[in-house]
């Protein structure tokens, strides 16, 4: 299942016009790159919840079929949390399955996520990673055999107990279930978990230390992961300089960096720098300096115009000689 029917209010004001789900990394919605990852380790029937904004979601994703997978929706008039959404779709699991957040963006190795979880009988098992700075994340604590002994959300530097981080990615059995109240509002993190580790359930965190994995859902998560992607450190098949067969890219252009070009337009004597994706329908003007910047689809540069380490939003206009830095700029609605 893919938890997608938050409200994205992290992502403001990007996410005013687009739902989260849809928010595109390196050209594509980031739910169409969780769908290819699913499909990647078998998992082609794929439930999905949507609130905020269901209609856009429904229309770009339709049944799944473009992606290699089947989705079923789960449209919430009312949300009610990440375990509530998968309590409504119990009929939907007769056997194990995964849990992935919309805005998960990884290699997460799922095969070998689910085998340590049915070596051990597991209920639960949680995908983890290492990570330096933990403040933004929610800490799990192990013992030796990988049972979760603790949790710390969001801790104040030098106060963790541990550097492993929930990823959102989950393994579970059907029988989860039982521990989830029916009709009623129900957060993994905050209900499910601490019941089934202070209850000494069969509860599990499995480490993959090779694996990327980026929430998109803050900006400088969103950043870092459209940037790392353009790096080659998480391959969706595309790396490094990438040019859509679309483009109409003056010859006059230089690309200093790595750069994801759609079908877009750049116009003569322009300059692109560092980590920049141009989406689809983009026009930029002659003489343009873009700098380590992200533009959404339809956006519009004028000529002389330079913009450095901003992200803009779908089809925001930067007037002709206008400079802006550091900015992350959207229409309302």
């Amino acid at each position: 299942m893919i938890l997608a029917g938050g409200m994205s209010t992290r992502l403001y004001p990007l996410t005013k016009q687009v739902p989260k789900p849809l928010v595109p990394v390196v050209g594509q919605p980031n739910a169409v790159h969780v769908m290819r990852y699913l499909a990647g380790f078998g998992y082609d029937q794929i439930a999905i919840n949507v609130h905020y904004l269901a209609d856009a979601i429904a229309k770009r994703l339709g049944d799944g079929s473009e992606f290699g997978v089947r989705l079923t929706y789960l449209h919430e008039s009312e949300l009610l949390g990440s375990a509530g959404a998968v309590k409504q779709m119990e009929s939907f699991f007769d056997e194990p399955f995964v849990v992935v957040g919309c805005d998960d963006l990884t290699n997460f190795p799922l095969d070998e996520l689910m085998a340590f979880g049915a070596a051990r009988s597991a209920v639960a098992t949680i995908g983890l990673v290492r990570t330096d700075d933990v403040q933004e994340y929610g800490v799990v604590v192990l013992d030796p055999n990988g049972k979760i002994v603790g949790f710390q959300e969001k801790p104040a530097p030098g106060t963790e107990r541990s550097n492993l981080v929930n990823t959102g990615i989950y393994g579970f059995t059907p029988e989860i279930f039982r521990h989830i109240a029916a009709d009623a509002f129900v957060d993994f993190g905050k209900n499910v978990f601490p019941a089934l580790q202070t209850a000494g359930e069969a509860f599990y965190g499995f480490e993959a230390s090779e694996a990327f994995w980026c929430d998109i859902g803050t900006i400088s998560e969103y950043r870092r992961a459209t940037r790392e992607v353009l790096e080659g450190k998480l391959r969706l098949g595309h790396s490094g300089a990438m040019r859509q067969p679309g483009a109409k890219v003056d010859p006059t252009v230089r690309v200093e960096g790595n750069a994801f070009i759609g079908n877009a337009v750049v116009g003569a004597g322009s300059l692109l720098t560092g980590s920049c994706v141009v989406s689809d329908g983009v026009h930029i003007g002659a003489n343009v300096r873009l700098s380590s910047s992200i533009l959404w689809e339809g956006v519009t540069i004028g000529d002389g115009a330079v913009v450095e380490d901003s992200i803009l939003g779908l089809n925001y206009r930067v007037e002709a000689g206008n400079e802006i830095s550091g900015q992350v700029l959207a229409h309302d609605c």
